[in-house]
């Protein structure tokens, strides 16, 4: 009865806790001093050193994307400047967000958790308020931040790439002349549709570093803990990306 009790409780527990954290969190932005240079060098880790691997999936999603959209548009009677059409905002509204926050859910998520979880576990965490030092504003707030600011950077750079590759692979395969592509996208492209894909990268951005950081401090249990939390950290960003992705599909669109 008592560990039926404590399951169902759990997910409210962890919820007290992670608002808490970011409650925190917030209040230590005045200590801008404190953090600085740490913020650079996770920008440079989040950002910069994310750009490759960000790049190359989405240059394949582009592909892919023009190649298969190409392959059910079969009929005479549908201009094939329609692939563009097709591609382009899928790119812009969906792909180019969704795909990077995958990514960086596996690769930026995963190290966060992994680094706060090992500093835990060998009370590293412990030390530094041992010293007086405020361990969520040095720790987790340039994490956050970081996130937040560079992955609207990474969602351009794939947004970007991804419709080169898409050009590239129309061209290559012969589906689509590329002056069609582009008309196409041209056509029906809508305005809204970056400012959709930028609001949706700050939100991928906050939810992956958040969700990460909170795994990492609060992990218990040592080496395998760490293991653990890093799991963990990976596999709910990637439910939340999607739940955030249909709940600002549904209110903004």
């Amino acid at each position: 009865m008592a560990s039926l009790q404590l399951r169902l409780t759990q997910p409210f527990f962890s919820l007290g806790r992670y608002v808490m954290l970011l409650a925190k969190a917030f209040t230590s932005l005045g200590e801008f001093g404190l953090y600085r240079k740490n913020l650079f060098v996770q920008m440079v880790r989040t950002g910069i050193d994310s750009i490759p691997i960000v790049a190359l999936a989405a240059a394949f999603s582009g592909a892919v994307t023009t190649v298969q959209t190409a392959y059910q548009l079969v009929s005479p009677l549908i201009p094939k400047s329609t692939i563009g059409a097709v591609v382009v905002p899928s790119l812009i509204m969906e792909l180019g967000a969704v795909v990077t926050g995958f990514i960086l859910a596996g690769r930026v998520g995963a190290r966060i958790a992994a680094e706060l979880g090992t500093m835990r576990v060998t009370e590293q965490i412990d030390a530094l308020e041992a010293m007086g030092l405020n361990s969520v504003g040095y720790l987790i707030v340039p994490r956050v931040m970081a996130g937040v600011l560079m992955f609207p950077v990474l969602y351009v750079s794939a947004c970007f790439v991804g419709i080169s590759g898409g050009l590239l692979a129309a061209e290559i395969s012969g589906a689509v002349a590329i002056g069609e592509f582009i008309q196409g996208a041209r056509d029906y492209y809508l305005p809204f549709g970056p400012y959709f894909g930028l609001i949706k990268s700050f939100v991928f951005g906050f939810v992956i570093t958040s969700i990460s950081c909170y795994m990492g401090y609060f992990t218990e249990g040592g080496a395998e803990g760490v293991g653990r939390s890093t799991t963990q950290a990976a596999v709910i960003s990637c439910v939340y990306i999607l739940l955030s992705d249909l709940v600002l599909a549904i209110v903004l669109l």
